[in-house]
């Protein structure tokens, strides 16, 4: 049996609760599949929320699995856009400042625009809506709806915002006031006596004053000891450690979603695989009855095929809870809303090929990782640290110019203007040794960074190496795993028909089950080790294909 039979026959089966495609029968007997949004029944649910198969009702668990109709299957190509998001209703157009389209908001695989949403009752967080979806269509959401990324998009605007504060100490600061003051003066005149001993009557008098006055000030630091550079420079190379860790969460989040994505690829077909592996038991079993009531069989080889039976139907049952596991581990990542269950769609294929040497890996890798970049800029906040300690004990200058103009509107005088110009100097010529240990705090922090450098370029190159290794070995291991694949269907075939001649015994059918669903699993965990390896390499890598940005982001 080729390796195309085996792929058509054995990832038709999934769960019954997945729903990714449906298909049509065409006149010409071919399938289409169309990717929609489907609602589960009532009775859907209420099975999807169950415990596990029962492990004795086969029957049970043949009804919870249902025909999955393959898709072409098809090479991912290694740099992964975001395309037309045609499955989902949406009509994208890429921007690489979002990075997704502003349609996608409105989806419901989108979180509601409330982060505080705290559901409080079942029916809210209910799995209701079944939704297929492609690796690009998750990565896609993952950069769009990621928690982590978007908090670091925030932090980034923030820091932008600092560095304008920090630039905004280039201009002079002028500060302009003014009052308006009336002033009522009463005074007393006269009361006592005189010489001649008469009482003097007492009069009073009332002087009214509004006074104007108003208030110019303009005050510059000429120079701050380096402080201000400094401090600029510091606030700009936050910026630039922002950005670069936007780029790594991007990176890694990209790599996550893959990653979940290829693991919820594996669950399903680990399910596919144990579904065969039942259905097998099933011909065996009703193999062994069969030659019973006819007198070739023994009870015995009926007891084997039985208990053969519900091993297979307890790796039915842990694959489906792993399945589960998987799909909802995958919309956690993605941050989709609480009704929707992800599925997955592409078919399971090698997703493309590496054709750099293992050193041009190393070094593009160093080049291009984000994290090396970041142990530069540490370094360098570290020098404007220093620097701004020991700005504290150099001089410092600033200028201080002032304008007050005075008029009191009951006096007949003219406005008076003061006018006054002011240069002022100040050196702390002793602090106690605050500013050196400031100093010294940074060229240590500086040290540091160049610490975590050589230790972030080490991993770097382990990552590397440990990616291209698992991929050249799970390429290798791809070719033989399907090869045992044919083999092992083959020799089941014999095996049967030994069997049901009455040459063969029933053991020898279990043991060329066994083997078959062993080498089904192999197969696959290749496939699939292989792409995650391909991931992981390019993650290791980043920045790919052109050393930019991703374009998603």
């Amino acid at each position: 049996m080729s390796a195309g039979i085996f792929l058509s026959l054995v990832w038709k089966v999934s769960v019954a609760t997945q729903v990714p495609s449906s298909s049509v029968k065409t006149q010409d007997g071919t399938s289409e599949t169309s990717q929609k949004t489907y609602l589960l029944s009532p009775n859907e649910r209420v099975q999807a929320k169950k415990s596990n198969p029962n492990l004795a009702d086969t029957q049970q668990i043949k009804q919870s699995i249902s025909k999955q109709t393959p898709s072409t299957i098809k090479k991912f190509p290694t740099q992964v856009t975001v395309e037309s998001i045609d499955s989902l209703n949406v009509t994208n157009t890429v921007d690489r400042s979002s990075g997704i389209s502003k349609n996608l908001l409105s989806n419901k695989l989108n979180p509601g625009g409330n982060p505080l949403l705290f559901p409080t009752k079942p029916s809210e967080v209910e799995t209701a809506i079944s939704q297929p979806i492609t690796l690009e269509q998750a990565i896609s959401l993952a950069l769009h709806n990621n928690r982590e990324l978007q908090a670091s998009r925030i932090k980034l605007e923030e820091r932008q915002a600092r560095l304008k504060v920090e630039q905004a100490d280039l201009f002079p600061t002028i500060d302009i006031g003014a009052s308006a003051v009336r002033f009522r003066n009463d005074r007393v005149f006269g009361g006592g006596t005189n010489q001649l001993g008469n009482l003097i009557p007492e009069e009073t008098s009332a002087e009214t004053f509004t006074d104007l006055r108003g208030l110019a000030t303009l005050n510059y630091i000429i120079y701050s000891g380096g402080e201000r550079s400094a401090q600029i420079t510091r606030a700009q190379r936050e910026v630039r450690n922002q950005e670069l860790e936007v780029e790594r969460i991007s990176e890694q989040t990209r790599f996550e979603s893959t990653d979940r994505y290829y693991r919820l690829q594996n669950a399903d077909a680990q399910v596919a695989i144990a579904q065969a592996a039942v259905e097998d038991a099933n011909q065996s079993l009703r193999d062994a009855r069969l030659l019973e009531q006819a007198g070739l069989g023994t009870r015995f080889d009926v007891l084997r095929a039985e208990g053969d039976l519900a091993t297979a139907n307890q790796g039915l049952t842990r694959a489906i809870a792993e399945q589960r596991t998987a799909r909802r581990s995958l919309s956690e990542f993605l941050s989709v809303g609480q009704h929707i269950q992800l599925t997955a769609v592409d078919e399971i294929s090698e997703a493309g090929t590496w054709a750099m040497t293992l050193d041009e890996t190393i070094v593009r890798a160093y080049k291009n990782r984000a994290e090396l970049e970041q142990q530069l800029v540490q370094r360098e906040i570290g020098q404007q640290d220093r620097d701004i300690a020991l700005s504290e004990i150099r001089p410092q200058v600033s200028f201080l110019a002032e304008y007050d103009a005075r008029e009191n509107l009951d006096d007949g005088v003219p406005v008076l203007m003061d006018w006054t110009f002011e240069a002022r100097v100040r050196w702390r010529i002793f602090d106690g040794g605050r500013a050196f240990a400031g100093a010294r705090q940074a060229e240590r922090n500086i040290d540091l960074a160049n610490t975590n450098f050589a230790k972030q370029r080490n991993a770097i190159r382990f990552e590397v190496e440990e990616a291209y290794y698992n991929l050249i070995a799970n390429r290798e291991n791809i070719t033989s795993t399907r090869k045992n694949v044919e083999i092992f269907t083959e020799a089941l075939r014999l095996a049967r028909l030994r069997f049901q001649a009455g040459v063969g015994t029933q053991t020898d059918v279990i043991d060329a089950q066994r083997d078959l669903t062993d080498a089904r699993g192999r197969f696959l965990q290749a496939v699939i080790g292989y792409n995650q390896s391909l991931n992981a390499l390019q993650r290791s890598v980043s920045n790919l294909p052109d050393n930019g940005l991703f374009e998603a982001r």
